[in-house]
């Protein structure tokens, strides 16, 4: 379980190039990976030869912000990978913008 996230806090990935800045969290506790490998804190060497896991290397894109079903947790990729994001088993989508009001 990786420690220490909040608003702010840098991770990468163990498996790809995947970087995250942490912008919303519900806790200071979450199981944040990439590629289906817990991700590490900024500075951290990765392990060798890793690469992301069947079903959890869709990608991730540049600049995009990703969240969680509840909209509990908001990460903002900071340089793209071929791990995609998760809170545990659970897949992040890419957060959706908001609609503007319309000028009638």
């Amino acid at each position: 379980m990786v420690t220490g996230i909040k608003p702010g806090a840098r991770f990468r990935s163990a498996v790809c190039d995947t970087e995250v800045i942490v912008i919303k969290t519900p806790t200071a506790d979450a199981n944040l990976r990439c590629g289906g490998v817990e991700m590490i804190p900024m500075g951290s060497a990765p392990p060798d030869g890793g690469k992301p896991q069947p079903g959890f290397d869709a990608g991730t894109q540049l600049g995009k912000r990703y969240t969680d079903a509840k909209g509990d947790l908001e990460l903002l990729c900071t340089k793209p990978g071929p791990g995609s994001l998760s809170l545990g088993e659970d897949l992040l989508e890419i957060k959706a913008a908001k609609p503007l009001p319309s000028s009638d």
